[in-house]
């Protein structure tokens, strides 16, 4: 039997309403999801994972928990396909609006966090602002109060997790940019893609290399905050502007570094040097959600912070074959989070476990397994 099949499990869809977004008047709720269980059971144990953007309601790893006896909610906040919107604050209200549901509707005692690629970070910013609100000042009075009534998870699991979503994109870009209003221009010295450069890069290009990735975000932040002023002046909240060129991570490219067992010169959207032309993450934004989401210098969706605050048993997973991940990523998460009982495992597979069906097994069965140990 295939596990990613849906036989033998009952897949409930929930719609709701979050404290800062009503149901649209064409019928949508913001928040949405799928409850995943053996059919007929309540667990009083369930599992959820949002990400920033993508719909995670079908998520692969929910048929493997629920058939190990637990409930999964793969949850989806109001900007699910609306990247460029995203604002941190509004989006943990709506991770609340699943946790509350889970609790009071689905009758689960226990909720287990699972922090999965792009989504680590936000669900590790749930948890930490559930523990110690820090963004009460951004919200409407009806976000802080329901901002300060957070359900707190009682785990968090990191799995196959980027650190931070300022920190992924500053490690995806290409720091060979020179216009950002123009795809084509390029510094030849910087250029990852450049033969003369590498690979294998040098200990220096990839030293001027990183800090020419800072650099870009830091010049996109500076016009941002000019040109976000300058609209406010004239009466317009904000703008939408376009990004390119975001898959120059030189990992991808040179596999020495940070060595892992991932296919050499690959990432996400196949060959780096063909991606990399290729509009794909961030490449929208509004003016408001790159200083939210993106900034280096503002964004408060950085690992480190939330995660130095968690105080409950953590778990951090990372397949060995990922192409995006790292092994330095997974192990810089350890190092952060705050909580002194907590474990890392790098263990065979892909970002998405995608290549076999019994590498998704093995992770779902360590996390299984791990769960009960805690639990």
């Amino acid at each position: 039997m295939d596990p990613n099949g849906i036989a033998g499990l009952d897949a409930q869809f929930i719609g709701r309403t979050s404290p800062t977004a009503p149901r649209i008047q064409a019928g949508g709720h913001p928040c949405q999801g799928i409850y995943w269980t053996e059919a007929g059971k309540r667990p009083k144990v369930a599992i959820i994972a949002t990400h920033y953007n993508v719909d995670f309601s079908e998520h692969y790893i929910a048929p493997y928990f629920a058939r190990a006896g637990f409930g999964f909610l793969g949850w989806n906040t109001r900007y699910r396909g609306f990247e460029d919107q995203f604002l941190l604050e509004h989006a943990i209200l709506d991770i609340g609006v699943g946790m509350k549901w889970l609790k009071e509707e689905a009758g689960v005692e226990q909720i287990v966090i699972l922090g999965n690629s792009g989504g680590g970070s936000l669900m590790g910013a749930y948890q930490a602002e559930a523990i110690a609100p820090t963004l009460t000042d951004r919200l409407p009075s009806i976000g802080q109060d329901a901002l300060a009534q957070l359900i707190k998870g009682d785990l968090y699991i990191s799995f196959n997790a980027h650190q931070g979503r300022p920190e992924v994109l500053t490690d995806w870009m290409d720091a060979s940019v020179i216009d950002e209003n123009d795809p084509t221009l390029t510094d030849p010295e910087l250029d990852p893609f450049n033969p003369d450069n590498g690979p294998p890069y040098s200990d220096a290009f990839i030293e001027k290399y990183r800090a020419g990735q800072r650099a870009r975000n830091q010049r996109i932040t500076d016009w941002a905050k000019a040109e976000l002023a300058r609209l406010n002046a004239a009466g317009i909240p904000d703008r939408i502007f376009p990004m390119f060129r975001c898959w120059g991570d030189i990992r991808c490219v040179d596999p020495a570094i940070d060595p892992s067992d991932r296919k050499p010169n690959w990432c996400y959207r196949g060959d780096p040097a063909i991606a990399n032309r290729t509009p794909s993450i961030g490449r929208a934004n509004t003016i408001k959600t790159w200083l939210n989401m993106w900034s280096l210098e503002t964004s408060p969706c950085q690992g480190q912070p939330h995660l130095a605050k968690h105080d409950t048993p953590a778990l951090v997973v990372q397949g060995l074959a990922d192409t995006g991940v790292f092994p330095s990523d997974a192990r810089k998460i350890f190092d952060f989070l705050g909580t002194a009982d907590k474990r890392l495992e790098l263990i065979p597979g892909a970002h998405y476990f995608e290549d076999s069906i019994e590498e998704r097994q093995n992770a779902a069965d360590l996390v299984s397994g791990w769960i009960r140990e805690k639990l």
